[in-house]
């Protein structure tokens, strides 16, 4: 049998230690309601308990200490108010009392977090102070003094309003401000000083309404001088109460026209900045991409002449680098248009299933060996929805170009579903999921950021500007959507998803654009794939022994580019002009049975075709 225990001694009373305490305190509700006095403060009050417990402060100092003066008051509240906003201690101007004493509190509010739980007065006496002595000599009360401070203040417009909205006090800020006379206002509604739109909708009404509910209510806006004129206010309503019965309204404008012109000023810079980036980052667009397309082109029209071992090698450096220096501007433009947002968002007839396998299908090329892709499609999956194909095709490729660029062995598999769905709209959920490197658990939360970069060996080798995910996560909010991570759970690796909203195609006529099959599984290396790239093959070889060609270019480099790569693709009859016009001119003279090309949008495609 365990020895017994003798208990903990108790500890001490604290309510007794708070009537023995030899200071007087009171300790209020956050509603600012008395809920307990120490034995000294009763004693110094002369008041005794049941008519001290439960009693507003306010209504209780003011009859305990008779006082007669508004200031008296304010004191006490304002540092009350100022100790509860700064969550630290205050201390209380000297109310003085017709007993030839003078009382100060020293405030302490006391939080739980962030609640407000109680709030301690500590009560000192000393004698009274100068400060209305000096009011008095030359016959000024403080109320008095008050009112002639508000009479003079000539930077505010400080007046009074009735229960009505009408006005009842002009001060000299007012005047100066409004340019209205004492003799021109006063009997007015205070709406004259608003403007038609603001009338329309009874704004001067709202305010005086949600004044009367809040307690106070701020706005700012235009409002109008005598002579017509507007200025921008900053405007300041309370509601006033004498004895609790609402008396009417006061109301403090400042004019803020220079800061609001300032701020004009500077949206206006802002836009132009913004503008002028645009036009930059179009410019940049035009001027770095062009040069490089017909670099990457050239070393395609190169890797298809007789080389070397080693000539092949340097041409494989040269390609890739250019490569990853176009993917780096694409990305830096995207995410720039992204950030500005002047990145649009286009509904077009989307076959997600056809999106999904010719991004597998582009992706594959550039796995080895030791790596295969799966997909697979749910059988639930619409064949076509309305949509952006081209930001849901970005998203997936830059999720599974990752994939590819960290997984050397194993497996990527592609997967695409219904996530849930409306009368009017689908929810597709695609996931990438990989047998690669994974993320370390410290690095997911920043996942998604900008120009991310993790300090592995693996991802050093694998060059990039760290914006693809963060800009797959920006489109995939744009098409109504979330992207987001998840550890592979059956073995090393990651899962990537995203989903996005597309809506619903009823007309027949839409869905007859697509005839894509939408099999449950379908692998992207499938005999189908392989003889459609071979009919695609003999199709342009047909083509190229029947038809004349006229190329519209004006770039000399794009030009050489796309005669050498149209000659290798079997074309012979090519016509080469510099613009539109002499495009004209030469169909109109030769009579071409032609097509014609526009190269700049063309060379993408021509680029795809030679490196297949």
């Amino acid at each position: 049998m365990a020895p017994s225990q003798s208990p903990p001694p108790a500890g001490p009373n604290l309510d007794l230690l708070f009537d023995l305490a030899p200071l007087p305190l009171l300790v209020l509700s956050p509603a600012w309601r008395i809920t307990k006095a120490s034995a000294r403060f009763l004693t110094d009050w002369r008041v005794a308990a049941a008519d001290c417990i439960g009693q507003e402060l306010l209504p209780f100092v003011r009859r305990q200490l008779h006082l007669t003066r508004p200031s008296h008051l304010a004191y006490l509240t304002s540092s009350i108010n100022d100790a509860i906003a700064a969550r630290a201690e205050r201390t209380t101007a000297p109310i003085n009392t017709a007993a030839a004493v003078s009382w100060r509190a020293r405030v302490i509010p006391v939080f739980n977090g962030h609640e407000l739980l109680s709030i301690l007065l500590e009560w000192s006496d000393g004698p009274p102070t100068q400060v209305e002595d000096d009011l008095a000599k030359p016959g000024l009360s403080t109320d008095e003094a008050f009112r002639l401070f508000v009479q003079g203040v000539k930077g505010y417009a400080i007046f009074l309003l009735d229960t009505k909205g009408r006005i009842a006090t002009w001060n000299a800020g007012a005047q100066l401000l409004k340019g209205y006379t004492r003799d021109d206002i006063l009997g007015r509604h205070f709406s004259i000083f608003y403007g038609k739109e603001d009338l329309a909708i009874n704004k001067p009404q709202m305010e005086l309404d949600i004044c009367l509910r809040e307690g106070h209510v701020e706005d700012e806006g235009w409002r109008y001088k005598q002579d017509g004129s507007r200025f921008w206010a900053n405007v300041i309503i309370t509601a006033v109460y004498k004895d609790g019965e609402h008396v009417g309204f006061g109301k403090v404008t400042r004019d803020l026209t220079e800061r609001k012109s300032a701020e004009s000023r500077l949206i206006a810079a802002y836009e132009e900045s913004e503008k002028l980036k645009s036009d930059f980052l179009a410019n940049m667009s035009h001027e770095i991409r062009t040069p490089m397309h017909g670099m990457l082109s050239a070393c395609s029209l190169l890797r298809e002449m007789p080389l070397s071992n080693k000539q092949r090698e340097i041409v494989g450096i040269m390609d890739e680098s250019g490569q990853v220096l176009l993917q780096a501007i694409n990305d830096i433009l995207d995410y720039s248009k992204l950030t500005s947002g002047h990145f649009s968002i286009h509904s077009d007839v989307v076959g997600i299933t056809s999106v999904v396998t010719s991004v597998v299908r582009a992706s594959q090329t550039t796995l080895p060996h030791s790596v295969h892709f799966e997909l697979f499609l749910a059988p639930d999956l619409p064949r076509s929805v309305q949509g952006d194909p081209l930001r849901y095709r970005q998203i997936l490729q830059n999720i599974v170009s990752n994939a590819a660029k960290f997984t050397d062995k194993g497996s990527i598999r592609v997967q695409a579903s219904v996530q849930s769905e409306d009368d009017a709209s689908y929810k597709i959920l695609t996931e990438v999921i990989d047998t690669g490197i994974g993320v370390t658990t410290d690095a997911i939360s920043n996942l998604f950021t900008p120009f991310t970069q993790f300090n592995t060996t693996t991802v050093k080798q694998s060059q990039g500007t760290g914006l693809g995910l963060s800009i797959a996560k920006s489109l995939a909010e744009l098409l109504g959507g979330t992207i987001g991570y998840l550890p592979n759970p059956d073995h090393q690796g990651s899962i990537f998803w995203f989903t996005a909203r597309f809506k619903k195609i009823k007309s027949l006529d839409q869905i007859g654009k697509w005839n894509t099959p939408s099999p449950a599984a379908e692998s992207p290396t499938s005999p189908a794939a392989e003889r459609s790239m071979e009919e695609l093959q003999q199709e342009l070889g047909t083509l190229s022994s029947t038809k004349n060609l006229l190329v519209v270019e004006d770039n000399l480099i794009n030009q050489k580019v796309m005669m050498g790569m149209l000659r290798t693709m079997g074309f012979r009859n090519i016509g080469l002009v510099a613009n539109g016009a002499e495009a004209l001119g030469t169909v109109c003279v030769r009579e071409l049975k032609s097509e014609l090309i526009e190269a700049s949008a063309l060379g993408a495609s021509l680029h795809h075709q030679s490196m297949t």
